[in-house]
């Protein structure tokens, strides 16, 4: 997997978002792929091999191992990272929808034409929607793996000691010795707790995304009960050149 590829393309989301979510962005990328890369995928890469069971029936340490383990950490780890890194892309692709749309406004009505947005990347109207939709759904993917990482083993602990029984072709229980517990245990709490930060982060940035929003609305509220109501008819380029062609018409010409 090219975690650059993927950072590079994120960095371009830090243009468009609040200091919660650069922060968020700096520890996903330095205690969580750096982490992964590095270490993480090395202490895990040998647990199936050294996963030993006191038995030799054909097939029971496989079958144990696959009971105690139905998705490796390391693997479900990549996947968390790739489903909440992802819909960050979400807001730089409707900053790029609302540049294309601004390209096309200009071709059609010309260089002098009013700007349907003051600063594309400015965190209004759908935008700010997109933006508010994307923290939801990596809290709740965050939520979901910390759960579904907790319901493998009852708890964030990986014992040194695991007792298959009952599982065919095993005869009655057999002990299994999980590889490097110790090492593997520290790696899962950090993991767990640098996850448990961002979403700390995304709570922050929901509830300060929501404020902002609050006191915006209620200062344009407050300054629109002040001013007195004005009504105008809606301003268009095509508009524009047509009463410029009238009023050219409407003067005398001048006689020599």
């Amino acid at each position: 997997m090219d975690w650059k590829e993927l950072q590079k393309r994120l960095n371009g989301v830090n243009m468009y978002s609040t200091a919660f979510s650069r922060i968020w962005l700096s520890v996903v990328f330095v205690f969580r792929v750096l982490v992964y890369v590095v270490a993480a995928e090395r202490v895990w890469g040998d647990e199936q091999k050294d996963f030993d069971c006191n038995t030799r029936q054909p097939g029971c340490t496989n079958v144990c191992y696959d009971h105690f383990f139905p998705i490796s950490h390391i693997r479900l780890w990549a996947l968390q990272l790739i489903f909440v890194t992802c819909p960050s892309l979400l807001v730089t692709m409707h900053v790029a929808y609302r540049k294309e749309r601004e390209k096309k406004n200009r071709e059609k009505n010309g260089e002098n034409c009013p700007k349907l947005y003051s600063n594309a990347g400015k965190k209004h109207g759908g935008l700010w929607w997109t933006y508010l939709f994307s923290l939801f759904f990596k809290l709740i993917i965050e939520i979901l793996f910390l759960y579904l990482l907790h319901k493998m083993w009852d708890s964030f602990d990986l014992p040194r000691l695991v007792k298959c029984a009952n599982v065919d072709p095993c005869p009655n229980t057999v002990d299994c010795y999980i590889a490097r517990p110790t090492e593997k245990r520290v790696f899962t709490y950090f993991m767990v707790g640098a996850s448990s930060i961002c979403i700390v982060l995304t709570v922050c940035e929901i509830f300060y995304l929501i404020f902002k929003r609050i006191v915006r609305g209620t200062r344009k509220w407050k300054k629109s009960t002040k001013s007195s109501t004005t009504y105008s008819k809606p301003y268009t380029c095509h508009n524009e050149v047509k009463s410029e062609e009238k009023d050219n018409k409407s003067q005398p010409r001048s006689v020599l």
